[in-house]
């Protein structure tokens, strides 16, 4: 008799096991992929698309290994000292350069989260016919509330379904006649000009991808991993089972990035194809960057209203996302630089001056709405404000980065030690090249 060799069947339980593991190990990193598609990503890689086309899809592909080793670091800084950035900046460098990583972060985040304010207040006029101060002044009070009162990680899971809203540009692009021929070259081949223009957008995209508050929040939330996981006490002291963590924190990190950079490819090919290409190039209100989306639903009747609709809610639930880690960054920041104590994981109770910074940079926010600054216009500008402060910010990092007294058998290697500092030459040769040209204009 010939015995049966069929091969058995895995139990169907181990499957699920595995993408479980997988999505058990998504975190930090992922969210903070997520927010970096925030408003102010989405207004500046739409109007870098209805501007110049497919010329700068190339800061998409050769931003990723850069944006992986600058949050990579930031994550292990935190991870490995069990403290913030700011923190860490505290106790190994100067005070001067203290109060300026904090200033930086600080302002830098507070125009932000007044231009992501305005942007959601506009998109959802889009839907509902209700007036801009209503929807500004409301928002901002549901995110101060949420922030404070609920665990951002138990809201940010509901949130993070919205920022599936950002797959409708893929759809988009792939339903548009392209020439991928084209978009191939603009890909891989860079196209770069040396005028006021091309140099705003690009330190504009730079800001809005390798951003101040990325490198804050992020830092910060590997601590607050750490205690989540009994990794690390909350009176602080050293973590350990750091190996393994610091695998999952890279597959985390990675796997946000590449979201974030997918987004942003698509995103620009969207925009060029349907806003540039249609003479559309310079995008003033949320009603002209959803227009982008409108040959995704043009077999619907009414489709510019859908159109609207799709952009709306992405925009609403990406700020909604966004604003709360850049009030988060801050208040991180500040207090770790005056020693109070911080953390999402405590009540309000026990981190009044951590919490009042999250109310105050949300309130400062919310006025600048008030002063005649077109929301739309404010993020593109907001997110060029942040690739000229992220300059001496990875400039620290890098000098973290490659110190062994901090970080010990921990610190970067070579190749993270190169990007790192490549990244740094790469956003200040931006940033002097823009200020150069602004000069000479």
């Amino acid at each position: 008799m010939i015995e049966n060799t069929k091969t058995k069947k895995i139990p169907n339980n181990k499957k699920p096991n595995k993408i479980n593991r997988f999505f058990r190990i998504l975190g930090p990193g992922i969210i903070t992929g997520a927010a970096d598609d925030d408003p102010s990503g989405i207004a500046t890689y739409s109007q870098t698309g209805a501007q110049f086309g497919f010329g700068m899809l190339w800061t998409a592909f050769y931003q990723i290994p850069l944006l992986i080793a600058i949050q990579e670091t930031c994550a292990r800084i935190g991870a490995v000292t069990g403290k913030g950035l700011a923190g860490v900046v505290k106790e190994n460098f100067s005070k001067k350069a203290l109060l300026v990583v904090v200033f930086l972060v600080v302002i830098a985040n507070t125009i932000n989260i007044g231009a992501d304010i305005g942007a959601i207040a506009s998109a959802a006029e889009l839907v509902w016919d209700l007036p801009f101060a209503f929807y500004a002044i409301a928002f901002a009070i549901l995110i101060v509330a949420l922030e404070v009162f609920v665990s951002y990680k138990k809201y940010v899971k509901f949130l993070k379904w919205l920022a599936l809203v950002l797959v409708a540009y893929i759809f988009t692009a792939l339903i548009i006649d392209h020439s991928w021929g084209e978009i191939i070259r603009a890909t891989f081949i860079p196209s770069i000009k040396f005028d006021f223009e091309y140099l705003f957008i690009i330190t504009g995209v730079f800001g809005t991808t390798i951003t101040p508050y990325m490198f804050f929040w992020q830092a910060s939330e590997e601590v607050e991993e750490e205690i989540a996981h009994h990794n690390l006490p909350q009176k602080g002291g050293t973590p350990h089972g750091l190996k393994k963590f610091l695998h999952n924190m890279r597959i985390d990190t990675s796997v946000g990035m590449l979201w974030s950079q997918l987004a942003q490819w698509f995103i620009i090919i969207t925009t060029a194809s349907v806003l540039f290409k249609n003479g559309i190039t310079d995008i003033n209100s949320a009603a002209e960057a959803a227009k982008a989306l409108e040959p995704l639903v043009q077999s619907f009747p009414n489709s510019g209203q859908i159109a609207k609709d799709i952009f709306a809610i992405g925009i609403i639930g990406l700020g909604l996302l966004g604003i709360p880690v850049l009030a988060g960054s801050a208040a991180y920041a500040l207090s770790e630089a005056l020693g109070w104590k911080e953390g999402l994981y405590r009540k309000l109770s026990q981190a009044k001056g951590f919490y009042a910074v999250i109310i105050a940079s949300t309130l400062v926010g919310l006025l600048m709405n008030f002063i005649g600054i077109n929301p739309f216009k404010a993020l593109v500008f907001t997110a060029v404000f942040n690739g000229l402060a992220a300059v001496p910010l990875i400039f620290v990092i890098a000098k973290i980065n490659s110190n062994k007294k901090i970080l010990g058998d921990y610190s970067g290697n070579k190749l993270s030690r190169s990007l790192v500092w490549f990244t740094f030459v790469l956003m200040a040769a931006s940033a002097l090249g823009l200020l150069y040209t602004l000069l000479n204009k």
